[in-house]
């Protein structure tokens, strides 16, 4: 009877599952996105506890590999922000689509409910074909998975100096305050939350 009441108890948990983007390579600690979604629920009295599964220089192999030792918190909600290392390092677009489709199905099997998709970009120097090709994964991924997609994770970061740091690829701490945003748009609908924007007034505390 304890046992049960002290897991009826527990936070429903929403799982970050990516690689640096979502680890928060090259900020403090507490400046990542999942840090920073953490306490914006929190200011709103939600209950969720966020779990950043990310790990930098992670593949969407990688990802899948590691997935049942990331689904151990037994999240109720997931976001999945991968791909980006796929892309960048000239993988097989087929098998990517093949990983995110198995990290989705497994995500949907072990209980998640509500499960956002990160879509990403690749520099124009990669040719626009391929970027037209690797773009496209995301909706149909999201498409077969009924999965919300956020259609470009990094929007308004992207290409803009004083949002990423030197290598023009991660965050900066400011930067991170947008991709929050993003998110957050997508994901306080579900949660019955009104986004938050620069116009609104904060919310009493």
């Amino acid at each position: 009877m304890g046992a049960t009441l002290a897991t009826a108890a527990e936070p429903p948990v929403i799982l970050c599952l990516g690689d640096s983007l979502t680890a928060g390579f090259g900020v403090p600690p507490g400046a990542d996105y999942p840090a920073l979604l953490q306490r914006r629920l929190q200011e709103h009295g939600h209950p969720h506890r966020v779990v950043n599964a990310g790990l930098s220089g992670d593949t969407t192999a990688g990802a899948l590999r590691r997935l049942e030792w990331s689904l151990r918190s037994k999240p109720t909600i997931a976001i999945v922000v991968l791909g980006a290392n796929d892309g960048l390092r000239g993988l097989d677009l087929a098998d990517m689509k093949h990983n995110l489709l198995a990290i989705t199905t497994r995500l949907r099997q072990s209980g998640v409910s509500l499960l956002l998709l990160g879509g990403m970009r690749l520099p124009p120097n990669y040719g626009a074909g391929h970027d037209t090709r690797f773009q496209a994964i995301y909706p149909e991924v999201a498409a077969e998975s009924a999965a919300v997609l956020i259609p470009f994770f990094l929007e308004g970061v992207a290409g803009k100096p004083g949002l990423n740091q030197s290598d023009g690829i991660h965050p900066t701490e400011a930067g991170y305050q947008v991709v929050l945003e993003n998110v957050w748009r997508h994901l306080a609908p579900r949660l019955e939350l009104e986004p938050e924007s620069e116009t609104q007034p904060s919310r009493p505390k």
